[in-house]
């Protein structure tokens, strides 16, 4: 056979599987021996512990060792065999019982020794009912003692017992060809204490003690990340040095001049943040990066200060944000604050047309232009910049990767700044956006009203909406939102039809609107301005409010089962309100018999990054990854709350390698590519590796 035939070989020629068996593996992703050997087990049955037979009590987790000393199959009324077998050791004997499996008949003989795990119970004397077994040794020979059972993810037809048989028949030929392919130095494993690839596979297969499988799977999750992190760092680079960046000049007079001229400092975070760009600006590479900050943290003036570097140094700057309610606030927020340095952005959107939009699509084209804040419009025909400096993305993870792209690419080598106001854990964010630099803004501006919040359960809602009526009558808004219940914009838009009918009822003497998926987009906005502009009282929604426009006078959010939402999601509702000088307060209903553990989270604290950690916690990273967009990378072994050094690892060792031989042609790197090609041989940056 070939030097690497077991670990390509389809997994229907290793031993013991075959073609109706590869069907079955299939469903479980199997479809190679590589694939075999890297279905690890899920979870185990640790009995190393082992029992005195004679200390046994119904109800006990026991584990015994002990020679066979009776067997048979007994038949019952019911036609269900039973093998049983009598087990001693030196302290006494007990009844193992296996209903239905009469064949063990055959592999179990007298005077085998043999290990049980299971329960023990009481039948006609005590009885130990086994969740796994094994023979340790033939009449005559000796044994070590206790095992790990491994227990493998299954599929019908397909039992953990038939995988664990077949992976061990198999086991020692893969393993000695993964030997031949460790692709890291041992000085890197040795740095960070991880096993060699084919002890770390061979220990989780198995393990002599519990104990020695964590080393072992972070081995697997080292890896995982790093390639993981060698495929973001070969796209920034790709980014970086296509376009190369403008190497603007530093200590200029705009962006000083709008900044000495603010009413208040900068928080330390925001100076921080500032300080990152500028360097990036300032550097002949292209910037890539993402500015990410709570709601209300300051993120926009950032933004406004580096639009005005780019400007400064003869460029033009655009922003870009999702909806064209986003751009018109985008356009007054901006205009407010250029007013001091005597800069005025123009807007470009579908609803800039006829003369206006003529000016605007000349003053772009030809640079007279240097500050626009448009929405999707920018992507189409006729629409170019003279002198692109800085593209700013707005609320980016409503923009699909082909939009950040086109962005990119109609900025030629501007320099690129990504905004989000979600926060995530670090570890996610490097993990989803690891293409990019990271910025964080994680301090929120003295003085800013922390949002009351209160969670309870539909038994306080009379006394709530008895309250909420005070804060409508002295002039006030509050919203009203509501979870999709069914993925259906018909079901959607009938739950939120049905709110606004109640709603009506209980306030007959104030306004109450709606705005869901199903309408129109163009209404949608309308019912927003109308909201904004203090013409609706009560604004009915559902997650479509999440990302909107600022409305300073709502001052009361209310969530509707609120149970049926993430961490991240209820934190961004309720950033919705809090957006003026009032007090505001959010109360989040729930419809379960104790306060779920996330929902009192979610009372304890404003901070959104302490609850984006929580919520890791909470949920898990495959939940969040798919929230926050699609194609984002499964991660099999790596957990990122618990293998967060390991990443920060994997992103510095990544970028060092791509920084000095970007191609990873160099002999030492050729392992290192066609790994990376092997695992990740569908992402378009990998076709410039040669």
């Amino acid at each position: 056979m070939g030097t690497h035939s077991r670990l390509q070989s389809p997994v229907q020629y290793l031993k013991g599987v075959g073609p109706r068996r590869a069907e079955r593996f299939e469903k479980l992703g199997v479809r190679s021996g590589r694939d075999l050997l890297y279905h690890v087990p899920r979870r185990y049955e640790d009995a190393t512990r082992v029992n005195r037979i004679g200390s046994l009590r119904p109800g006990d987790e026991a584990t015994v060792i002990g020679e066979v000393v009776a067997k048979g199959v007994l038949p019952t009324r019911k036609r269900l065999r039973i093998f049983r077998a009598i087990v001693r050791d030196a302290s006494g004997r007990i009844e193992v019982a296996w209903p239905g499996q009469p064949w063990l008949d055959r592999q179990i003989s007298k005077g085998d020794l043999l290990l049980v795990t299971g329960s023990v119970g009481f039948f006609h004397g005590l009885q130990l009912r086994p969740r796994e077994h094994t023979v340790l040794a033939r009449e005559g020979e000796r044994s070590d003692g206790g095992r790990v059972f491994p227990v493998y993810a299954a599929t019908e037809g397909l039992s953990h017992r038939q995988i664990r048989n077949i992976i061990e028949d198999n086991l020692d030929p893969l393993i000695e060809e993964v030997a031949e392919r460790e692709v890291f130095p041992a000085e890197w494993l040795e740095s960070m204490r991880l096993p060699r690839l084919e002890s770390a596979l061979e220990t989780l297969h198995r393990p002599k003690e519990i104990a020695d499988v964590e080393s072992a799977t972070r081995r697997l999750a080292w890896e995982e990340l790093f390639f993981l992190q060698l495929l973001h760092a070969r796209a920034r680079h790709e980014i970086r040095s296509r376009d190369p960046g403008h190497g603007m000049r530093s200590g200029s007079n705009l962006s000083t001049s709008f900044l000495d001229a603010l009413p208040f400092r900068l928080t330390g975070a925001q100076q921080r943040a500032w300080t990152e760009i500028q360097a990036d600006m300032e550097d002949d590479a292209r910037m890539y990066r993402l500015l990410q900050g709570d709601v209300g943290s300051g993120k926009t003036v950032v933004a406004a200060a580096a639009m005005l570097k780019a400007v400064e140094n003869g460029l033009q700057s655009v922003l870009m944000a999702p909806t064209e309610l986003l751009a018109e606030q985008h356009g007054r927020t901006l205009n407010g604050l250029f007013e001091t340095v005597g800069q005025r952005p123009r807007l470009l959107t579908g609803s800039v047309t006829g003369r206006e939009r003529a000016e605007v699509l000349s003053g772009m084209a030809d640079g007279s232009l240097p500050l626009v804040i448009g929405t999707h419009a920018l992507f189409q025909e006729g629409v170019s910049f003279a002198r692109p400096g800085l593209m700013v993305i707005d609320e980016q993870h409503r923009f699909g990767v082909s939009q950040r792209r086109a962005l990119r690419d109609l900025g030629g080598s501007a320099d690129m700044l990504v905004m989000s106001a979600t926060p995530i854990p670090r570890s996610l964010a490097l993990t989803l956006y690891g293409d990019l630099d990271l910025s964080v803004i994680d301090e929120m501006p003295p003085g800013r009203r922390p949002i009351r919040t209160g969670v309870r359960s539909y038994a306080d809602r009379d006394a709530a909406l008895s309250w909420i009526r005070g804060e409508l009558a002295a002039g006030r808004q509050a919203y009203f939102v509501y979870p999709l219940i069914e993925e259906s914009e018909v079901v959607e838009a009938t739950a939120v039809n049905d709110a606004v009918t109640e709603l009506r009822h209980l306030y007959p003497e104030f306004v109450v609107e709606s705005v869901h998926g199903r309408m129109p987009p163009a209404r949608k906005d309308e019912t927003m301005r109308r909201f904004a502009a203090g013409e609706i009282a009560l604004l009915v929604a559902t997650t479509v409010i999440e990302v909107g426009i600022d409305v300073p006078n709502a001052t009361v959010m209310v969530i509707e089962h609120a149970e049926r939402f993430g961490l991240s999601q209820l934190h961004q509702l309720r950033g919705r309100v809090g957006r003026g000088a009032k007090q505001s307060w959010c109360v989040a209903f729930h419809s379960a018999e104790e306060t779920p553990p996330r929902l009192r989270a979610f009372a304890a604290t404003n901070d959104g990054f302490r609850l984006a950690r929580e919520d890791l916690r909470l949920r898990g990273q495959g939940d969040l990854f798919g929230a926050q967009q699609h194609g984002a990378p499964e991660l099999r072994f790596a957990n990122l709350e618990r293998d967060a050094d390991l990443l920060e690892q994997a992103r510095k060792r990544a970028r060092e390698i791509v920084d000095t031989d970007p191609e990873l042609s160099s002999r030492s790197h050729r392992a290192l590519a066609r790994e990376l090609i092997d695992r990740h041989a569908d992402r378009e940056v990998l076709f410039a590796i040669g």
